[in-house]
């Protein structure tokens, strides 16, 4: 039985009241109902009658509604329908994809010549005409000064994807269920136009940078924008939870995996902060009453000059304050924290592997092959290419490594660069007439060093960037994959240098290389390195990176923010000029868009104008997101021992983070392309390593940065409780002067050290001796026994816990598994359902 109804008609199926409709189909036979394009379809049931369709077995149904037509299944209250479907047949609705004249995948934009005999005119036209080779429907609308190019594929081009997809061995094969969506539709345009070249060689990439065409950039959906804005992209939803299905809808699984790690990220980040929190709320509860404070602020001890010339004696009890912000970063909570931090580290990694296995299942992408699915672009593009060989050249892997080892020594020849700044400043601010300054010269020092720490990350951001894309110029890679993984990993590896060299040489240089009064060690002969502060060298290292990660992270999100937001303010007012031309035609934001009217040329250049003036995105947008993330999430993990509130902050700044990346990317900027991958790539191994470096890190900041040795040590050798003793003193007391070496004037070295001026203390008091920090002899100045079992016990204590934090990881890595086993029974199913369709498919 066929029934065929001719184009443009319509057929209405009208059925009165009371009564009953019965569709009989016998079994062994085919029924085709075959609705062409252009005409619509009206099944209409009043109340108070019964509808049946019985089919019985061994037969098929097939109901087939072409494009650019509607169909229309009208239900009053008050029946029933019925629609009966026994066994062993097969009954198929298909419905093409809802292409309209309104879904154009793409915009090229230009500048408008006025001579056509130019180059660049030639160029465009050129270019278009290959794209209409390709049979691809252009859409020209000229503004005054710029024209537009919309772009829509034919469903030739779609339907060929669906089906190298169902064929492929490991790609995503869900979408040959219904139609492409627009978002794959967008990404496959995208490739097209990328890999359409000139006569003369040129490609689309680089007829933007020669300004033959001005942009390109794909168009929102004003609906699923306006959704997404009340759902996601404002301020009001910051405790909500993200729609990481819609996000992915729109704008693609690459996008959604990144919102769906930084709120995993920031949700895991909730125990580390809470903990850290109390860390710091143990030592401020308790800072009052330790010894080590008291015998500081009440101490009469004369300490040597912190510069030479004009830099005096002074008192430790000067330095009371910094001895109070020591303690609250230097005790015994720290060390625990830090352990937690580094097991928290593998936790957070095993766990997002089973969060993303989850969604990447429920997706259909956890089989997804970035190779296979561009081999299948590429036969989409071009029936007749040829696959990309890989290839290694030997030589230009030698000069990358040689040049990456160069830019990495300049790198650290900066941070050389902050340390001699921060050694001439304190002379400086010693030396200078502000008495408070003068007073406090070394913290301010290194508060100075701080702040243009941070200016010179941002500067070196900018040449990083430049450096990193030339490299990956010079290797030819096979593919836009492999020089994005290339790419990542040298900016991340310069951008990770720029931030921490500074701080290494605070954590395990500074106060350890300085020398002592007879023979300290001066940069050029002339200024001496930092001394620490009696109490310890972990505020320094504390002050650094509280400075870097506040002012990174608030003055980098007002400009991020700010500056997109002020530049679209700016240009709406023009759009809504176009917007009141056409009051008729024009869909504001609050009316529902029919999607089957085809707009006039005033609204679709108004819509087109309106993504045009939005901020500029490229194929590197998304990395910048990702990149000041795990750069903050190294903050996070690898000095936390230093700095417990790290993870506050970090949590903190993530809940405004997720809101201001999807305001920007919703409303601000124009819509990224839509790209399908089934992982975060590349990131995955740079997080595991800084999980491990921070192992190591940690380890040795409590081990060689902290006084949590030397205390150790003070406490159970040298202290009044050495040896088991029981007394009613504290144990702690006496370590501050336990930790000093006194120098005399009549010895001659250090009467060429220092000045008769300098040893004036600040109440005219002559003064013959002066302390330092340091285990020395106050004879011949070499190192005491005390010094060689305290190196001894860190050493041990570092091996001892980085057996222990690995040990633990890789216990936790062993208990969580990668993949959670709901999600190898779902594969195992989807994988059973897909064979069980092709074997139904080719019976058929």
């Amino acid at each position: 039985m066929l029934l065929i109804f001719p184009p443009q008609h319509s057929v209405w199926f009208f059925f009165p009241p009371q009564h009953s409709v019965w569709f009989f189909f016998p079994p062994q036979h085919s029924v085709w109902f075959f609705f062409p394009p252009q005409h619509s379809v009206w099944f209409f049931f009043p109340p108070q009658h019964s509808v049946w369709f019985f089919f019985p077995p061994q037969h098929s149904v097939w109901f087939f509604f072409p494009p650019q037509h509607s169909v229309w299944f009208f239900f009053p209250p008050q029946h029933s329908v019925w629609f009966f479907f026994p066994p062993q047949h097969s009954v198929w609705f298909f419905f093409p994809p809802q292409h309209t004249p309104l879904s154009y995948d793409y915009v090229l934009v230009a500048k408008t010549v006025d001579d056509p005999e130019k180059d660049t005119f030639k160029m465009q036209e050129a270019f278009i005409e290959k794209l209409k080779m390709k049979n691809l429907k252009i859409t020209k609308i000229i503004d005054d000064t710029v024209v537009f190019y919309g772009i829509q594929a034919p469903n030739e081009v779609f339907e060929k994807y669906r089906y190298l997809l169902k064929v492929s061995d490991a790609c995503n094969w869900s979408e040959q269920q219904g139609s492409v969506p627009l978002s794959t539709r967008i990404r496959i345009v995208h490739f097209i136009l990328s890999h359409v070249f000139l006569n003369t060689g040129e490609n689309l990439f680089e007829l933007l940078k020669k300004k033959v065409f001005e942009a390109k950039f794909c168009l929102h959906e004003r609906e699923t924008q306006k959704e997404l804005t009340k759902s996601w992209a404002r301020w009001t939803a910051c405790f909500r939870g993200q729609p990481i299905n819609d996000v992915r809808n729109y704008f693609g699984e690459k996008v959604a995996l990144y919102y769906l790690w930084l709120g995993w990220y920031t949700l895991l980040l909730l125990p580390a902060a809470l903990l850290g929190v109390i860390v710091f709320l143990y030592a401020l509860a308790f800072y009052k009453t330790s010894p080590l404070i008291k015998e500081v602020c009440e101490s009469n001890t004369i300490m040597c000059p912190l510069c030479d010339k004009r830099c005096k004696v002074w008192l430790l009890s000067d330095t009371c304050l910094y001895a109070k912000v020591s303690i609250l970063f230097d005790n015994e909570g720290t060390v625990m924290f830090a352990m937690f931090m580094a097991v928290w580290t593998t936790l957070f990694l095993e766990f997002w592997k089973r969060h993303r296995a989850s969604y990447t299942c429920e997706w259909k992408v956890f089989d997804w092959c970035e190779e296979e699915e561009e081999l299948i672009l590429d036969i989409v593009n071009n029936a007749e290419c040829e696959p990309k060989e890989h290839k290694h050249s030997y030589l230009r892997s030698t000069l990358v490594l040689i040049l990456v080892t160069l830019i990495l020594l300049l790198i650290i020849g900066l941070a050389h660069a902050l340390v001699v700044f921060r050694v001439v400043a304190t002379v400086m601010l010693a030396e200078g007439s502000w008495e408070f300054l003068s007073d406090h010269s070394n913290t301010a020092a290194v508060i100075l060093g701080a702040v243009l720490h941070y200016f010179t990350i941002t500067i070196m951001t900018r040449v990083n960037r430049i450096v990193s894309l030339k490299l990956c110029d010079i290797e030819e890679n096979q593919s836009f994959a492999a020089s994005e993984r290339s790419f990542t990993i040298k900016m991340f590896t310069f951008q990770f240098f720029t931030l921490f060299s500074s701080l290494f040489y605070v954590a395990f240089f500074l106060g350890r290389i300085n020398g002592h009064p007879g023979g300290y060690v001066r940069i050029a002969g002339k200024w001496r390195l930092e001394e620490c502060h009696p109490s310890g060298c972990l505020t320094d290292l504390f002050i650094q990176m509280a400075i870097i990660m506040v002012l990174k992270q608030t003055i980098s999100n007002v400009f991020e923010f700010g500056g997109p937001w002020f530049n679209r303010w700016l240009k709406r007012r023009r759009t809504k000029k176009l917007q009141r031309k056409c009051p008729h035609c024009y869909k504001k934001a609050d009316q529902q868009t029919n999607r089957w009217e085809e707009l006039c040329e005033i609204c679709k250049l108004s819509d087109w104008l309106r993504n045009y003036r939005l901020n500029d995105v490229n194929s590197f947008s998304l990395f910048n997101e990702f990149l000041e993330m795990v750069l903050q999430f190294s903050f996070t993990t690898i000095f936390v021992a230093a700095f417990p509130l790290a993870p506050l902050l970090a949590l903190i700044n993530n809940i405004i983070e997720i809101r201001l990346d999807a305001i920007k990317m919703v409303s601000l900027e124009r819509r990224m392309v839509p790209k399908k991958t089934n992982d975060i790539g590349v990131w995955t191994d740079v997080l595991e390593a800084i999980g491990v470096l921070a192992v190591i890190a940690n380890g040795l900041v409590i081990g060689i940065s902290s006084d949590f040795i030397p205390r150790l040590v003070y406490r159970y050798n040298y202290g009044p409780c050495a040896n088991g003793t029981v007394t009613d003193t504290d144990c702690m007391a006496g370590y501050i002067n336990n930790s000093l070496s006194t120098v005399y004037m009549n010895d001659q070295r250090i009467y060429k050290e220092f000045s008769p001026d300098q040893m004036v203390t600040p109440s005219g008091q002559n003064v013959s001796y002066c302390s330092y920090k340091d285990y020395r002899s106050n004879e011949d100045y070499s190192l005491t026994p005390q010094f060689w079992l305290i190196l001894a016990v860190r050493f041990a204590f570092v091996i001892l816990f980085e057996h222990v934090v690995v040990i633990c990881k890789f216990i936790t890595a062993w208990f969580v598994p990668s993949v959670p086993l709901d999600v190898k029974n779902q594969r195992l199913f989807d994988k059973l359902n897909r064979l069980k369709e092709e074997l139904s498919s080719s019976e058929v």
